[in-house]
């Protein structure tokens, strides 16, 4: 009788070296202008492809779906999708715990090198996946590098970190005794990542959670399932065991509030709105028949965040700044500038500056590279165009104002600004996530200070000054998670800007950064009496 061999583990290899950053690419160089043309082709030729639930890797199809559509082209389907509910989340969640046992006490060295060939693959990939992002999201191609870049840099640098805190060492050892400090993992997590990036954010909860040793229920956005299915068959092909990430879209009150709720449910990565993860934050709170731990939350939420130009700043850089961070990506970022506050003595002029650099912003499909595409969806785009209504009355509007209809039949708004918002009007504080940039006349930098941290939210800011004194203030008086000095407040970098926020803007994860996993993990303090 013929034996039957048992599959061969990947071989585990480790990455030499400290962590670098995965370079951006040069779209100005026609040959990768090339290849994301060629990748861009080959990705439509996928476009409508059906995808399965994966429980303990297993397929599994259900009666309701979920259509991921194009923004830019609503008639055009990217992905079909199984719609987990109630009744999927027994299984997800007996599938991760059967996991959890072995992966667990997999070596953290077996777990980094998971990561690395997950990064290794992505690089081979980039252009792909970068073509999935602009069909599902519509991200134009810097913007689509960005975010698989982000991705990459996850890849490397938790796998790293992983490897750091193994080998964590105690400042004291007591006589007689050998000390040591474990971060052992949490257990079962569930991952309900946004749209707005949907492989960097997916993929970064995802990877922190697996290469600390926890499995996870994955419940990627209704908007973006296709770039998380993309994903896990990336895992897939890199050797992940079966049941370490379990594959759930669905509907957030049926199957996330469930999966959130449930007892065996250790720990809840969110990003997204202030409502879903304060909600997240309230069920998770409560205490659930047959619950033995208090559950853990990461919560990374909204944002309204400011610049403040002050009366000496460069001109020219600071509303070079401006544009980027309220009109990269449509304002669909966490991060994105909504609130320009400006010095008196500079206010006309900079907003001459302003409308001219707006107006040279392309609106269209990102597939052919132009600097904004649609917004992710019909409700999203009624509700950004709501607020522009407000705006004109409560304001002055510079310039946009409207549903670009030149650019085609997709959820596209032209990038609008909208000048002398008082303080506290609803346009200053209220997300409205879009390309929707509200202007603020302030006396000085103190009352720039001032407007800027009078919200409930404290995610980005930026200052363009050239007073060190004033730097200075901002570093200590700027209430804001992440503060940028003299440049735009989106594009944070892993390793060198921990993203998170203050107050209603989230946790303060710090996701990119050297506490991350800390939140995946808890520690075990262990004195053993020796001799």
């Amino acid at each position: 009788m013929a034996t039957v061999e048992a599959p061969t583990r990947p071989q585990i290899r480790l990455h030499e070296g400290p962590f670098v950053n995965e370079p951006l690419t040069d779209f100005s160089k026609e040959e990768n202008a090339r290849q994301m043309r060629a990748a861009i082709e080959k990705v439509r030729g996928q476009l409508g492809r059906e995808y399965d639930l994966i429980l303990g890797g297993k397929r599994v199809r259900t009666q309701d779906k979920i259509k991921s559509i194009n923004p830019a082209k609503p008639s055009q389907i990217v992905g079909l999708h199984q719609k987990a509910g109630k009744e999927q989340v027994e299984p997800a969640i007996t599938a991760a715990l059967h996991a959890f046992e072995s992966w667990s006490r997999t070596s953290v060295e077996e777990r980094a090198s998971l990561l690395f060939r997950v990064g290794d693959l992505l690089r081979q990939r980039k252009f792909e996946f970068c073509a999935w992002l602009s069909f599902e999201v519509s991200k134009n191609w810097a913007e689509a590098d960005g975010d698989v870049a982000e991705t990459i840099d996850f890849c490397e640098y938790y796998s790293r970190e992983a490897l750091r805190l193994a080998k964590t060492e105690l400042p004291v050892q007591m006589p007689g005794e050998r000390d040591t400090l474990f971060y052992i993992p949490l257990g079962v997590g569930a991952v309900i990542p946004p749209w707005n990036f949907p492989c960097a954010i997916m993929a970064g909860m995802t990877l922190a959670s697996i290469v600390s040793g926890n499995t996870v229920i994955l419940k990627p956005s209704s908007d973006s399932p296709t770039i998380a299915a993309k994903f896990v068959e990336l895992l897939e092909e890199a050797g992940i065991p079966d049941g370490v990430v379990n594959f759930c879209p669905g509907a957030g009150a049926s199957f996330g509030d469930a999966v959130v709720s449930h007892p065996k449910t250790r720990y809840i990565a969110f990003t997204g709105s202030r409502e879903v993860g304060l909600r997240i934050n309230k069920v998770a709170a409560d205490n659930a028949p047959g619950q033995i731990w208090i559950k853990r939350t990461v919560l990374e939420m909204g944002g309204k965040d400011a610049i403040v130009v002050d009366a000496d700043a460069d001109l020219d850089a600071a509303v070079e700044g401006v544009a980027s961070s309220a009109f990269g990506f449509q304002g669909q970022k966490c991060s994105a500038c909504s609130r320009a506050i400006i010095d008196e003595r500079i206010y006309d002029k900079f907003l001459e500056k302003l409308k001219v650099r707006v107006e040279k912003i392309t609106v269209g499909d990102p597939a052919e590279n132009t600097n904004m595409g649609a917004v992710i969806n019909e409700g999203s785009m009624k509700d950004i165009l709501n607020y522009i209504e407000v705006g004109k009355k409560d304001g002055r509007l510079i310039t946009g104002g409207a549903r670009d209809t030149k650019a085609g039949d997709g959820f596209y708004v032209q990038p609008t600004v909208i000048a002398d918002i008082a303080p506290k009007s609803k346009l200053e504080q209220e997300e409205i996530f879009g390309p929707v940039l509200v202007v603020i006349k302030s006396k000085n930098f103190d009352h720039g200070l001032e407007i800027a941290n009078d919200t409930e939210f404290g995610l980005t800011g930026a200052v363009y000054t050239k007073s060190r004194e004033k730097i200075e203030r901002a570093k200590r008086d700027f209430h804001v998670g992440n503060l940028y000095i003299n440049r735009k407040c989106t594009g944070a970098t892993v390793g060198a800007h921990p993203f998170g926020g203050f107050n209603m803007s989230g946790t303060d994860s710090k996701s990119g950064g050297p506490d991350y996993l800390y939140l995946f993990t808890q520690g075990k303090s262990v004195g053993e009496k020796i001799g």
